[in-house]
């Protein structure tokens, strides 16, 4: 099913509610005038709330499992909306709040 490209300004957070930035992007490629993200950037997270007791901490970057099937960028899959990732330490996921809303992929 086809889903919204992620780019550089998409409001992502971790499930605690931390802000999730990707670490690089595609610039060669952009959709609202923003380069796209694809699966092999990782995100860092900043201002999870998250402490769990005796546990191992707050979320603190966050690494992509699923990505586009079809669509590439610099011969890596791009990241959609439905895009699922795991964030490290906590084995938690990542929300995807608000991207672009013009063009998709699969």
């Amino acid at each position: 099913m086809p889903g919204f490209l992620l780019h550089s300004g998409a409001t992502v957070l971790c499930m605690h509610g931390g802000q999730a930035q990707p670490v690089v992007f595609n610039p060669r490629v952009k959709v609202s005038s923003q380069p796209i993200v694809t699966q092999t950037s990782s995100y860092v997270i900043a201002g999870c709330p998250f402490v769990p007791p005796g546990g191992n901490g707050p979320c603190v970057t966050a690494q992509w499992i699923t990505a586009a099937t079809r669509v590439r960028a610099g011969g890596m899959p791009v990241l959609l909306r439905d895009s699922q990732a795991v964030c490290a330490p906590t084995g938690t996921g990542l929300n995807i709040i608000v991207t672009q809303m013009r063009v998709k992929g699969i």
